[in-house]
């Protein structure tokens, strides 16, 4: 009888709550305003050609790279940055090896490395969700092989020191440290200048956040030259499709584009933030494009009186250290102030008080 190998009956199903998202999409962390006018113009410009050959994804890594500051050779396109994890997972970890993994953070980071057939070691992270850089390095072993860190982190919004990270680095030489920056333009710190500094830190980058192209599955992983060649090894020669190649170089060049958007949610933060204070929510303060706050017991009725008006929010109760919790994606200007009416709307509907958040 055909079986699965061990592993993989060991690993957590992931099921993001994707159907029936009818209103504001305030759930999913995306661009709420939608890509570059200039992505739309390539799309609508894409020949008959372009999509019946094979994709070339080496002239796209060559460009990018140069507007990174890094060598076309430490520069791999993935198909998100859910493929980089799996490279990485795939490359580095094998079975009965060890992933120490701060928790709460992004769910594919254990699955992916489960799937290897790695030990996934939970990392609590501190009261206020802060990094545990002390506690993971007291679960390093020779058997470590490989460190995810989100930063900033999702769903906490919270963020690590580079020097802390560096540490860290230099603590277990033989784990690829993986440094998850999806959400650096709304936060705009990087260790991007170390890599090939360090010989086992990576950075993963993605084009599905500030630059709204999550349909087209994009992302990047920046690594050292000689482990980068081996990654390539494992990646399909046509991982990343052309349609998606077409349309990055036209993403990152709109620069002015990008730059309005991630002002407009970095304002947006801190209103969300301000106005969840004053209707007495707890709030964690974040570095991302959202914002996870405590709800108790009106978490489910939130949930619901704000989709009844329109408004798409997240359920994070599931999450290690989150039970209560809701996170918030941020939008546009408008999209803020009309999330934001709908949340005082939704505060009296349920009847939240300041005492319940405590």
């Amino acid at each position: 009888m055909l079986r699965p190998k061990a592993a993989v009956f060991r690993v957590k199903e992931y099921h993001p709550p994707l159907g029936g998202r009818a209103g504001m999409r305030l759930d999913f962390n995306e661009n709420t305003a939608g890509c570059s006018p200039r992505v739309l113009a390539r799309l609508q410009n894409l020949g008959l050609e372009a999509l019946a050959k094979y994709p070339e994804r080496e002239p796209v890594e060559r460009q990018l790279a140069g507007r990174l500051g890094v060598q076309p050779e430490q520069l791999l396109l993935t198909n998100g940055v859910d493929e980089a994890i799996h490279l990485l997972c795939q490359a580095y970890v094998e079975p009965e090896d060890e992933v120490p993994l701060p928790v709460p953070t992004y769910a594919m980071y254990e699955i992916y490395a489960g799937g290897a057939g790695g030990i996934v070691v939970s990392v609590p992270a501190g009261a206020e969700f802060q990094f545990p850089a002390e506690a993971l390095a007291a679960h390093f072993t020779p058997r470590t092989r490989l460190l995810p860190i989100a930063n900033p982190n999702n769903p906490t919004g919270a963020a690590a020191e580079p020097d802390t990270i560096l540490k860290l680095a230099a603590a277990a030489p033989q784990a690829a440290v993986l440094v998850d920056e999806a959400y650096f333009e709304f936060y705009g710190r990087t260790l991007l200048s170390e890599i090939g500094h360090v010989p086992n830190l990576f950075v993963a980058r993605t084009f599905s956040k500030a630059y709204g192209l999550a349909g087209l599955r994009a992302g990047m992983l920046i690594g050292p030259a000689e482990q980068m060649q081996m990654l390539r090894r494992l990646a399909s020669p046509y991982n990343v499709n052309a349609a998606a190649l077409a349309c990055l170089p036209e993403a990152v060049a709109d620069e002015e584009y990008i730059a309005s958007y991630v002002a407009q949610v970095r304002r947006g933060r801190e209103r969300v933030q301000c106005e969840l204070a004053a209707l007495g929510f707890r709030f964690w303060p974040s570095h991302a494009n959202f914002v996870l706050f405590f709800a108790g017991e009106k978490r489910l009725p939130l949930i619901e009186s704000m989709q009844r008006r329109g408004i798409l929010i997240r359920d994070r109760h599931r999450d290690p250290g989150c039970a209560g919790c809701v996170r918030i994606t941020i939008g546009t200007d408008a999209q803020t102030e009309a999330a934001l009416a709908a949340l005082r709307e939704a505060v009296q509907e349920i009847g939240w008080t300041a005492a319940a958040g405590k």
